[in-house]
């Protein structure tokens, strides 16, 4: 039997789904094919609606090799399993005449843990009551959700927090859920034959295709024990967030209640000695933290490195006498060593990392108004471990609908580790950039406005200006807006302006679950939501409820920011533009991101509106406007105003058509309302 063609099976497969095929995916699935059959890396932009899921996952599958998929969102991995991954499969079952087998993979504390659910969680006195599942109230929010846990256990299959629904709070969730440092390990723990975490493991040993997070992703590259089983290609999808989610993964962090809770886990189970030792070295950290500033610290002070270094020596020798318990007091007592151990064990990490200093660390002081200060460390750059341990041995894809920024991949592509494309050389793993472009015609779907004559914003005060140009636009627009704010009090003062000026719903995130805010948003073509980064990013609202939207100004790291700040400086001092390459790259993706909220299905409409006059003005601006999709571009005012309250008419008159004729639509169809076309856009 011959082999099946790329395109046979890509049309097989979108069929299956019932989408259309894209000249954009095609492109895609031939380049990504390509990569993996050469054991090259593969850049892919595709943006919103090309179908860049079939796109990866066609060729992938067609190869053969095991694939793991690793993801930034929770939606797009319940998408990947749920549905494009069944219906694939399927589709291309009778060609291949083979069904590749998938599972989903997560880090343990994502799944409820047996041993914790029935033997209870080793609390601490001084936090609360042994069993919370016998002194929580059935009437609290924290005793009904545990009672919901415990009914819940007894029907899941897989013991995946993200299929609980509605979910339940962190401090419930922490009651059933065990770390890997926590875990008793399989072979020691009487629930280990049933142990969800493990079963999860066991499927994706046997699976050809695993979709993961970027989290374990980064886990599994950094901490060197192989969480993730054996792959020969590695797709990287919303791969504009892996650099994050790596830098989350790789920072420590130290804080006087953490130090102390590893004091009060251990004190029992050590000699008196060891334990005296971490107390007295909690009690200095702890009094040094209540005179802590935020911001970095380019050198450790006197005071404070002696401290980390008796918090490290301290932390070892309570590691070390981690053997026998004290207390013979002590009930589930593997349980309550495992998880004192695990609290130790940071301590001594993160204060070992910061007391012995390195060149590639950024440390810093942080202060919140709810949970004090703490003492945090990040890599400066995460591009040589990705380097190191992610191009090597096998074939990577990563995608997303921003990775060209500026006019080129050369950005993005530097933040991975990877040279400049076309570089040769040892150190230098090959790869190739490729824009596959997108199905909506963005020139004549959308407008692309800088607000020019406003004023520059400053780093205080309430801009007017920007309220007043702010208010008109939202009213030429019937309401459909969404606000894209550079700060949680911008946002609010924002929202309580227009709430007083204009009679519109508008929607502020933090008042209500950001799920909820999107569906009464989708719901109410008249309503308005303003937020911040989760909104730059979260939202998928196609149709005439959402016609504009607005970035009150261009989305620059705060100047403040130890991170970033340092990481700009690094540029600086090895002779390049710190300021492009960190605080405008980072800027230019997120304004990538936000106005991607704007057109999400061919019969979209609308205004992206910056009120930053940066845009236009700065020398960046060019470099801003080029990252972003391409819009019809005007810094005219009135023209902007027109157009959106054409807009406004028309999906008015779209709306009233649509109900008057709704019922006899219903009536004469006599089928199933046809499913969208959503394979491709997917």
């Amino acid at each position: 039997m011959t082999k099946p063609s790329l395109p046979e099976l890509l049309h097989a497969a979108v069929t299956a789904v019932g989408g259309t095929e894209r000249p954009g995916q095609v492109a895609m699935a031939e380049a990504v094919a390509a990569a993996v059959d050469d054991g090259t890396h593969l850049l892919a932009q595709a943006g919103t609606g090309t179908g860049k899921s079939l796109g990866y996952l066609v060729p992938a599958l067609a190869h053969g090799e095991r694939v793991v998929i690793a993801t930034a969102t929770l939606a797009l991995q319940r998408q990947l399993v749920e549905r494009d991954l069944p219906r694939t499969v399927e589709a291309l079952h009778p060609q291949l005449r083979r069904r590749p087998q998938f599972a989903m993979l997560k880090g343990r504390s994502n799944y409820l843990c047996l041993h914790r659910l029935h033997e209870g969680v080793p609390q601490d006195e001084e936090e609360g009551l042994f069993d919370p599942f016998e002194q929580a109230t059935a009437t609290s929010k924290l005793g009904k959700d545990l009672l919901r846990l415990r009914d819940w256990a007894d029907e899941t299959e897989t013991g995946d927090r993200d299929a609980l629904t509605p979910g339940v709070s962190d401090r419930a969730w922490g009651q059933v859920s065990v770390s890997s440092r926590e875990c008793l390990g399989a072979s020691k723990c009487a629930y280990g034959a049933e142990c969800f975490a493990e079963a999860a493991r066991e499927r994706a040993k046997l699976a050809d295709v695993v979709v993961t997070n970027h989290a374990l992703l980064a886990i599994d590259a950094i901490e060197g024990a192989p969480v993730l089983p054996q792959h020969e290609v590695l797709i990287i999808d919303e791969a504009h967030e892996l650099v994050s989610r790596v830098t989350g993964v790789a920072t420590g962090e130290l804080t006087p209640g953490q130090v102390n809770r590893a004091v009060r886990r251990a004190a029992k189970l050590v000699n008196e000695k060891a334990a005296d030792q971490l107390q007295t070295a909690a009690e200095t950290f702890e009094r040094l933290m209540e005179l802590a500033l935020p911001g970095r610290l380019e050198e450790i002070p006197e005071d404070l490195g002696y401290c980390l270094m008796a918090l490290r020596d301290a932390a070892r020798t309570v590691i070390s006498a981690l053997g026998s318990t004290r207390d013979k007091s002590v009930q589930d007592e593997d349980a309550v060593r495992k998880q004192a151990l695990a609290s130790v064990e940071n301590v001594h990490a993160v204060a070992e990392r910061i007391a012995n200093g390195s060149e590639y660390d950024v440390v810093w002081y942080e202060r919140h108004d709810r949970f004090g200060a703490s003492l945090r460390v990040a890599p400066l750059s995460v591009s040589g471990l990705l380097r190191e341990k992610l191009f090597e041995d096998r074939s990577v894809i990563l995608t997303s609908a921003t990775l060209k920024l500026g006019g080129d991949f050369n950005g993005v592509a530097a933040s991975l580790g990877l040279a400049p494309e076309g570089t040769q050389g040892e150190d230098a793993p090959p790869w190739k950039g490729l824009d596959v472009g997108s199905p909506f015609n963005y020139a004549k779907q959308g407008i692309l406005y800088v607000a020019k004559h406003l004023n520059q914003p400053g780093r205080e005060g309430t801009r007017t200006d920007m309220l007043d140009e702010l208010a008109e636009l939202v009213e030429a627009a019937g309401g459909r807006t969404l606000g894209l704010f550079s700060s949680m009090r911008a946002a609010q003062a924002a929202a309580e302006e227009l709430r007083g000026r204009l009679d519109v719903p508008i929607l502020l995130q933090g008042e209500e679950t950001l799920g909820e805010l999107i569906r009464a948003f989708a719901a109410d073509p008249r309503t308005c939501l303003f937020g911040t980064l989760s909104l730059w990013q979260g939202v998928d609202v196609p149709g005439p409820s959402c016609q504009l939207v607005v970035m009150d100004r261009v989305p620059f790291p705060r100047p403040d920011d130890p991170l970033m700040s340092a990481r700009q400086k690094a540029v600086e001092e090895a002779g390049g533009n710190g300021f492009m390459a960190v605080a405008a790259t980072h800027a230019a993706l997120l304004m990538a991101q936000g106005a991607g909220r704007l057109i999400r299905a061919s019969g979209d409409r609308g205004v992206v509106a910056c009120l930053d006059p940066r845009v236009e003005r700065a020398r960046y601006g060019s470099f801003l406007r080029a990252s972003m999709p391409g819009f019809w571009y005007t810094t005219d005012r009135n023209q902007v105003r027109r157009s959106l309250a054409a807009i406004d008419a028309a999906a008015k008159a779209a709306e009233e058509t649509g109900t008057a004729t709704e019922k006899a639509t219903e009536k004469a169809a006599g089928t199933d309302a046809e499913e969208p076309e959503t394979a491709a856009a997917q």
